[in-house]
């Protein structure tokens, strides 16, 4: 069938009762009902000035209180993105949204992981986390990370950045992602298991630790940690002895208090300590929190030296 162009270009052959119309006549008399027409009374004949102006796009941005099934990522893309029930076994968890702004929001990319915005944006995940799940977060089986949008999103102009926190099956070796069922609001308030308590040390050939697996209190251990110290903010990541001794001398500071003994030169010939800050990302992030654990190479405790004192921890100079 020839289309609608092609028959208008044949008119002169169309053929039937009703083509003997006078074309000039039949144009005239539409042309005079037209203008014979009339508006009814409650139309002003203007089309578009009673319509609404239509909202500005907007971009995807993530709800906090969520969870997840996806791995942590530092890029969260919309195809990614899946909302679970907390209920439902998942991956991660969502603490807070925030937002870039001022000077931060300006670039053409999202922050880089070592800017002074990333950094910002780290230090309130690292405080809203904490808030999030009732106690200091870095005391449990618990890492946290912040995730931006894509360089495409960030382009359309999205300017979020998202908290998010998951349980690890260890802090100490290496520990893995665990997928749990659950929210981690509220987790610490009351005592949780997550919490981090007392280890097993084992060292390997070389007299480093091997192994550090968690033990209870009440069992035979020889490690239990004692709380986290804050490095400085210019501190570097820590390599070498020099630099390990300096952090060591900021957790002796932890374990004494923790156990109740003077924080003095005599310390060291009271008990050893392990210092753990995270890993080298998150350092270059902003994370200064060294996790403390106290250790007595050689001894088999069978309790917390929580406020033990100087009884429980002399001095041994051999």
């Amino acid at each position: 069938m020839r289309d609608w162009r092609a028959r208008w270009r044949d008119r002169e052959s169309w053929s039937g009762p009703w083509l003997g119309f006078d074309l000039a006549a039949t144009l005239g008399v539409i042309l005079l009902v037209a203008a014979g027409c009339g508006s009814p009374g409650n139309v002003d004949g203007d089309l578009t000035n009673d319509w609404g102006a239509m909202a500005p796009a907007t971009g995807f941005e993530p709800i906090a209180d969520t969870c997840h099934l996806a791995n942590f990522a530092a890029t969260g893309p919309r195809a990614t993105y899946e909302e679970v029930d907390c209920s439902v076994q998942h991956r991660t968890e969502t603490v807070y949204v925030g937002a870039y702004t001022g000077t931060a929001a300006d670039g053409d990319q999202p922050p880089a992981e070592t800017s002074a915005a990333a950094e910002a944006a780290y230090q309130t995940c690292d405080q809203k986390t904490s808030a999030y799940v009732g106690g200091p977060w870095r005391t449990a089986r618990l890492w946290i990370g912040v995730t931006h949008p894509s360089p495409a999103a960030w382009t359309g102009g999205s300017r979020w950045f998202r908290c998010d926190v998951v349980e690890l099956d260890s802090i100490e070796d290496d520990g893995a992602l665990v997928e749990r069922q659950g929210s981690l609001r509220g987790t610490l308030a009351g005592g949780s298991d997550l919490e981090l308590g007392c280890y097993a040390i084992k060292l390997n050939d070389s007299g480093a630790i091997d192994t550090m697996p968690r033990a209870v209190c009440t069992d035979k251990h020889n490690a239990e940690f004692v709380g986290v110290w804050d490095a400085p903010a210019d501190a570097s990541y820590p390599k070498g002895d020099t630099a390990w001794e300096a952090f060591h001398d900021g957790c002796r500071t932890v374990v004494a208090a923790w156990a109740g003994v003077p924080d003095d030169k005599n310390l060291q010939f009271r008990t050893g300590v392990v210092s753990l800050p995270g890993n080298s990302d998150v350092w270059a992030q902003g994370d200064r929190g060294v996790r403390c654990y106290l250790w007595l190479d050689g001894a088999e405790l069978t309790a917390s030296m929580k406020g033990k004192g100087t009884k429980a921890l002399p001095v041994q100079y051999k």
